[in-house]
């Protein structure tokens, strides 16, 4: 394929498209092998088309999207796994990726064997190799099963190796696609943070994933493909915020105040999470438009040897849609905890700026750094405002009026 004449980008594609032949029987295929020429004996399905994007050195990218709405197919585009149909594709540099789980290993070699097979695949000698090995060993942690065939791995064990191979190789441009999702929550924060390190070095990035909070977090920009085209993109915040607006609210029937902690992930879970107004406490409270002070508290648990962790909530409407947030890391404020590994963090909103209306609140508590979600209290907490005015909409903004 022709490259593209821009040297400004490290990934730069032109009308790219990608078209599989859809068969309805076995024998169409032989058909239209013998007598394509004369008709045609499938239908075609644009997994993508018309794609028109650049991405610069640095960059970290996040890819938003339902699923099947062609987001992978770019990502294996970009990385050569697959040929496009149509347009011009230019990459620059040594390419480490995380698509499909298990891609690039050879199921009856054994992890160490695998590791050899997957850094020459990205273009290390076997000296780089054993250079390097101790520390993939090290943070893959797979112990003793490193000599056994990876066909008897877990897919956590998988992604555990196959992330380690990848970011251990110095690659030009990282992509992972949705691969970490299967990583036990330990290692989950413990790859976050080499994905950060990458990124402070100046690695570029393309992050694939159906967690918006994540990709806003870790990405400059964000692309997000709907049908196999190029919906928008932009700012992190813009995109994921739109988006989130385009997704469908969740099944009807479900209970706007209902509590659904998640497990114990990474070291860190929430105990409590509760809210209070003028002296009344729970999960389900009142107030009155610019009148009442809300406060909101999360009760958390963590490993003793990690780090402080942070918090955040985030207030939804009665449609579900997202209308403020607050961030304990956003706002600089570091929570204390005991020798046990016990804290809490509370948030005040004082007179409370939210129309009337019901309100659902979710706490999530989060790393150090505001990144890895440990823990989440989804909804959990249910708010009903009431106001004596009568303005309109979701907040009530500071303002004054000049005389004439």
């Amino acid at each position: 394929m022709n490259s593209l004449p821009s040297s400004e980008f490290i990934i730069q594609a032109q009308g790219l498209g990608k078209c599989y032949a859809m068969f309805e029987r076995p024998a169409d295929r032989l058909k239209q092998l013998l007598f394509g020429r004369f008709r045609s004996y499938h239908r075609e399905f644009w997994a993508l088309r018309g794609v028109d994007l650049g991405i610069r050195t640095g960059e970290v990218v996040g890819l938003v999207g339902r699923n099947g709405a062609g987001k992978s197919t770019l990502l294996q585009l970009i990385c050569g796994t697959l040929e496009p149909t149509e347009g011009k594709l230019a990459v620059r540099g040594r390419i480490a990726a995380l698509l499909e789980l298990g891609s690039g290993f050879n199921p009856d070699f054994s992890g160490r064997e695998n590791v050899y097979l997957n850094a020459a695949i990205l273009g290390l000698n076997s000296r780089e190799v054993d250079a390097r090995l101790d520390d993939i060993l090290s943070f893959a942690d797979i112990g003793d099963f490193v000599d056994q065939p990876v066909r008897t791995y877990s897919s956590g064990m998988f992604v555990r190796l196959a992330f380690a191979v990848a970011t251990s190789v110095d690659p030009d441009i990282l992509v992972i696609d949705e691969a970490l999702s299967v990583g036990d929550g330990a290692f989950a924060r413990k790859s976050f943070e080499r994905i950060m390190g990458m990124k402070e070095a100046g690695k570029t990035i393309l992050f694939c994933s159906h967690s918006i909070y994540s990709v806003e977090v870790l990405c400059n920009r964000a692309l997000w493909i709907e049908h196999g085209q190029l919906r928008m993109q932009g700012s992190a915040a813009e995109v994921t915020s739109a988006y989130a607006a385009s997704l469908e609210s969740p099944m009807i029937g479900e209970e706007p105040g209902r509590t659904r902690l998640a497990m114990l992930t990474g070291g860190a879970r929430i105990i409590r999470a509760s809210a209070c107004v003028g002296g009344v406490c729970g999960t389900r409270v009142s107030a009155v438009s610019g009148l009442s002070d809300l406060s909101v508290t999360i009760e958390f648990a963590i490993d003793p040897g990690l780090f402080p962790p942070s918090v955040a909530v985030v207030f939804g409407d009665s449609a579900h849609r997202v209308v403020a947030s607050a961030s304990s890391h956003n706002d600089g404020v570091t929570l204390s905890m005991d020798a046990q590994g016990r804290g809490r963090g509370v948030v005040i909103f004082p007179a409370l700026p939210l129309l009337k209306g019901r309100y659902s609140i979710t706490s999530y508590l989060l790393c150090e750094r505001g990144l890895h979600v440990y823990d989440l209290a989804d909804q959990s907490i249910c708010l009903e405002v009431t106001q004596n005015g009568v303005e309109q909409g979701v907040v009530a903004l500071k303002h004054e009026w000049l005389p004439a």
